[in-house]
Order: structure tokens, then C-alpha cells, then sequence
């Protein structure tokens, strides 16, 4: 059987990553607050009328109903069609990237995972014990997996995979513990370990800790462009309150320094190793 054309394995990919990322969705939306991704069935938050099949199409659902809840008629967050588009263009550029196979999978389903924690960090500041258990669970059984199907080594071993795991997460422990004392207040949540740990399961300790680094100079560089300029323009307006420095939902940052530490991290090692080191 000849293999399927380039586009056609595109357009699949795209496809079921708009599914994936419909999903998500819901595990976005219910996850924080404590709720089942099982039931109760999709429904209006703002009316809890029942959302129909057609309705529940990813990204064309929204658009036929022109963002409005057929029932109350009230708004439907883009955020909908906006995370089925995400997903579904992840999902099509791991296809293209790895082709039509295992390693293309796992990218996919791990970069999914990272983005709904970005994505939950980002409104509810919380990272919900679904997305980490199911991306350990997912990283490790993959990992054991991997070892049965050859494929460029570009997620840790199984071996490998624990020790990275327990890196991540010790390295952000203690980064949030030095971070307590010179603060004087909160600054990792347990989230934040967990998350490390599922990154540095799929990672390994170099790019584990890599991506400690590539977190903490996007979130630098976020605050420093975006965040300290918005203080400033609202104290010239004459706001009032403390001037302490806001939370920043660090896991919002850790999830892309993750993903470009498992797509480039060996590189950037190696160009460090060899300007540095020599080596």
C-alpha cells in the first residue's frame, strides 16, 4: 500500500487536533473550578442549555452560530475557537515536522498538555492535577514505548526520564524556596513542581534545568516589556495601591521553554558547551 500524500496527512493531522484541542477545552473550563471532563454533557456555562452535535463542531460550530449561544444568545468566548485552531495547526506541524508517526504523536499530546497548563496558569493561576498526572502517566508510558520503536531521540529515556523528573522538580522547589525567603511571600506554587516533573520526564535533567532558564528569561522579558510598562501608565493616571509587584503565573513560561527545549535544547547545550567549554 503506497503511503498517504503529504497534504492528505495534513489535513488528518488538523482535523483530529481540532478534536483534541475541543477537548481540551472542556478540561480547561472545568478542570480549575474542580469539575468532570465526563459529565455533565457540553452545555451553555451561561444558560446550561445543552449544546447540540452540529454545534459542537470545533472551530465551524462557533462560526455558524456566530459566537452567540443559539439558546440565551448571549457571547461564546473565542477562547473556543481559538485553542481547536491552536491544536489542530500542533497537531499539523508535528505531522509535517515527524510524518505520520509515533514520535509526531507524542509532540502533539505533549505540546497539547502544555498548552492547556499556559493556558489555566494564565486565567485561573492554578495548574490542575489532570494535566500533570496525565502528561507523567503519558511522558513515562511513552518512554517504555520508545524503546521498542526506533525513532530520533528526541524525548528522554525511561532511565533518563526519572532522573529528569526528579531534576525539574527539585530544581523549581528549591528556586521557589530561595524565592519565599527573599520575597517574603509565595513564589512557585506546587504546580509549578509537578509541571517540572512531567517536563523533565520528557526532557531529562539538562533540559529540564534548560528550561528553568528559558522560563524565568521569557518571564524576565514579559514583565520587563508588558507588565512594567502597564504599572507605570497606570500610576500616571493616578492609580492608587500598593506597589507591590503582581504574581506572575510562572507556568505560563515554563511551557514554551519546554517545548523549545525538547525541539532545540540539545542544540543550545551543545552551542553553550562549545563556547564555554570548549567541549
Amino acid at each position: 500500500m503506497d503511503a498517504l500524500p503529504d497534504s492528505i496527512i495534513a489535513v488528518i493531522a488538523f482535523l483530529v487536533g481540532a478534536c483534541f484541542g475541543s477537548f481540551l477545552n472542556v478540561c480547561i473550563a472545568r478542570w480549575p473550578v474542580g469539575g468532570s471532563v465526563v459529565s455533565p454533557a457540553s452545555h451553555c456555562p451561561k444558560c446550561a442549555r445543552p449544546i447540540r452535535a452540529w454545534e459542537n463542531v470545533p472551530i465551524l460550530g462557533w462560526i455558524a452560530l456566530r459566537g452567540r449561544c443559539a439558546g440565551c444568545d448571549l457571547p461564546i468566548s473565542p477562547q473556543y475557537p481559538l485553542v481547536e485552531l491552536l491544536v489542530a495547526l500542533v497537531w499539523t506541524a508535528s505531522a509535517v515536522a515527524f510524518g505520520p508517526t509515533f514520535l509526531a504523536l507524542r509532540v502533539a499530546v505533549f505540546s497539547t498538555v502544555l498548552l492547556g497548563v499556559a493556558i489555566t496558569d494564565a486565567k485561573h493561576y492554578t495548574i490542575p492535577d489532570g494535566f500533570t498526572a496525565f502528561g507523567f502517566v503519558w511522558v513515562l508510558a511513552t518512554a517504555l514505548v520508545g524503546l521498542f520503536v526506533h525513532e530520533p531521540h528526541v524525548f528522554a529515556g525511561p532511565f533518563d526520564a526519572l532522573i529528569g523528573a526528579c531534576t525539574g522538580a527539585g530544581a523549581i522547589a528549591i528556586t521557589g524556596w530561595l524565592g519565599e525567603m527573599l520575597l517574603k511571600r509565595e513564589a512557585m506554587g506546587f504546580g509549578d513542581v509537578t509541571l517540572m516533573a512531567v517536563a523533565g520526564a520528557a526532557l531529562g535533567p539538562e533540559r529540564a534545568l534548560l528550561t528553568i532558564f528559558i522560563g524565568a528569561a521569557l518571564g524576565v522579558a514579559t514583565f520587563g516589556v508588558v507588565v512594567l510598562p502597564a504599572m507605570r501608565l497606570a500610576g500616571h493616571r493616578g492609580a492608587e495601591g500598593s506597589a507591590e509587584l503582581p504574581m506572575v503565573p510562572f507556568g505560563v513560561f515554563l511551557a514554551p521553554g519546554a517545548i523549545i527545549a525538547l525541539l532545540f535544547g540539545d542544540a543550545m547545550i551543545a552551542w553553550y558547551a562549545s563556547r564555554y567549554f570548549g567541549g
